[in-house]
């Protein structure tokens, strides 16, 4: 069961940063090949639409699968280095970004995608950027720490 939590853990881990990283700093600067507003905002909503189910699950499964490590294979909190508290604390920053990004600006997105309301959907595009980049830092960061916390002298 340890080995299934850790692939999931890790496949999770790498769908949410991967795909804000792809988002980021693929498809965000190819944007403006798209002539205007109103069809760089539809791709975007076609994006999220896409892309935010998965994180759902994902921040789901990476609590569950992280937590099922720490008390099975270590015995519980206090079994663990100074990484996994940095992960597990990070983890739910990003987590709570995440969901005030999806009840907030993106459900304002939508609605004014949906309206035309293409100012407005700028406005609100621009809160999801800072939230996914601010999102994105934490994650790598967070990546680096699980992938080399355990080599870590302190």
């Amino acid at each position: 069961m340890s080995a299934l939590a850790v692939a999931i853990h890790a496949v999770a881990a790498t769908l949410w940063v991967g795909g804000m990283f792809f988002a980021y700093q693929i498809l965000r600067p190819s944007m403006p090949l798209l002539d205007g507003p109103p069809p760089r905002l539809k791709l975007w909503l076609g994006v999220f639409d896409r892309f935010f189910p998965w994180v759902w699950g994902i921040v789901i499964a990476l609590p569950l699968t992280g937590y099922w490590q720490i008390y099975s294979d270590y015995g519980g909190m206090d079994g663990v280095g100074p990484h996994i508290h940095a992960m597990q604390g990070v983890g739910w920053v990003m987590i709570v970004l995440f969901g005030y990004l999806y009840f907030g600006p993106y459900a304002k997105f939508k609605t004014a995608v949906v309206d035309e309301a293409w100012p407005a959907a700028g406005e609100q595009l621009n809160s999801i950027r800072r939230i996914v980049g601010t999102n994105l830092i934490l994650g790598l960061v967070t990546t680096a720490a699980g992938a080399s916390g355990r080599l870590w002298v302190l």
